[in-house]
């Protein structure tokens, strides 16, 4: 896990989430001049100023400079590191998202994004094979990540064993997987673990196995397969739709 106490968060609906979530100590904001006529600007400046977070001005390259990236919307904040959560945390929930291997920054903010609309609010994050809760990865989530219970403490298949030993039901998405998503028989009160894999890499060899579900989404489209991202928010849908009934 990264050791650095503070990171530059950027984008304007990231920065409300972040602020609004009060899990993480601001230290400061940075506004491009160039955005100050920007009525979304204007609306978050006021925000930061009700929180009493001291606000800067500054041209548009400081802006750049500090969010590293062109997509800043002309504002960035200084704050503390993402708050993981300990296992234990994450393990007392229902529904538990399991990443593996997905290892593209886009990937997981737009997983975790879905998570947290569809309820998969406890999420597991292997150290390897996964990237930290970097602000590109907040950016891409809208700040979702924000309200996740994020634990980033072991591998995947430590992750996966305890779960099962814990009584989760365990379900694996799989291209080749032999079960339809549609036919997976879950309902309210089980205990599911969802793991979703990469693109390059998909769910393990040692989570297959031990998965209680290898599952397929069926497609009648030409292309090889659905990205893993938009797989990830097919399933979480359709089993929290199912975990409610």
């Amino acid at each position: 896990m990264s050791k650095r106490s503070v990171e530059y968060i950027y984008g304007i609906n990231p920065i409300f989430e972040v602020i609004r979530a009060g899990r993480r100590s601001i230290k400061g904001a940075f506004l491009s001049l160039s955005s100050a006529n920007n009525p979304r600007i204007k609306k978050l400046e006021e925000y930061l100023l009700r929180k009493q977070i001291p606000v800067e001005w500054v041209e548009k390259g400081r802006v750049m400079d500090l969010s590293g990236s062109k997509d800043n919307q002309g504002a960035v904040i200084r704050s503390s590191t993402y708050p993981y959560v300990p296992f234990e945390e994450v393990i007392a929930a229902q529904q538990v998202l399991l990443l593996d291997n997905v290892e593209d920054p886009h990937n997981v903010g737009a997983i975790l994004r879905t998570a947290e609309i569809f309820g998969f609010s406890h999420v597991l994050a292997p150290m390897k094979g996964v990237p930290d809760i970097y602000p590109s990865v907040v950016k891409v989530s809208a700040g979702a990540t924000e309200f996740l219970k994020i634990c980033k403490d072991s591998s995947a298949n430590i992750y996966a064993r305890k779960a099962h030993e814990a009584g989760f039901t365990i379900i694996a998405l799989d291209g080749a997987g032999k079960t339809a998503l549609e036919d997976v028989n879950v309902s309210s009160g089980d205990r599911v673990m969802l793991v979703i894999g990469g693109e390059d890499k998909s769910v393990g060899q040692y989570i297959l196995n031990m998965a209680d579900y290898v599952v397929r989404i069926e497609q009648t489209g030409q292309i090889n397969s659905l990205n893993a991202s938009v797989a990830g928010s097919i399933a979480m849908y359709a089993l929290g739709r199912r975990l409610k009934m």
